[in-house]
């Protein structure tokens, strides 16, 4: 396969990690030309930090290293899945995978009720039809 095409439409891209075996997902993190290459070289995931603007090989401080067993791209070639095997947990919270916090949708269509209610009545004030 052809991965000259892999940063052609961004500098970035979202790599989703999985579990190798239990196919969990464990996290998503960002890679560049640079990690992506090293990732390659090492065998392990290597990822571009958006917050601290450097590069980190997952691992390198917890000693839970992510191994990288086989990489995957997606149908339009911008972004990538590893399937690894990892040495413990993968989040920087202890837990085993980054997504443990569940959203109930039903939570979600209440908050959005309320924004829509919120800015009905904002714009009833706005436009004065409130007065008397």
């Amino acid at each position: 396969m052809d991965l000259s095409c892999l940063f052609e439409k961004s500098d970035m891209i979202p790599v989703i990690i999985q579990d190798a075996e239990t196919k969990e997902v464990l996290m998503l993190g960002f890679t560049n030309q640079e990690a992506f290459r090293l990732s390659m070289e090492t065998g392990t995931a290597w990822f571009w930090s958006r917050s601290r603007r450097q590069l980190w090989n997952k691992g390198e401080s917890s000693g839970n290293f992510l191994h990288i067993l086989e990489v995957r791209t997606d149908c339009d070639t911008d972004s990538l899945l590893y399937l690894c095997k990892p040495d413990g947990p993968t989040c920087h919270t202890g837990a085993r995978s980054c997504f443990f916090n569940e959203i109930d949708p039903e939570d979600v269509k209440a908050d959005i009720e309320l924004e829509k209610e919120t800015e009905d009545i904002e714009d009833t004030e706005d436009t004065g039809k409130g007065e008397e």
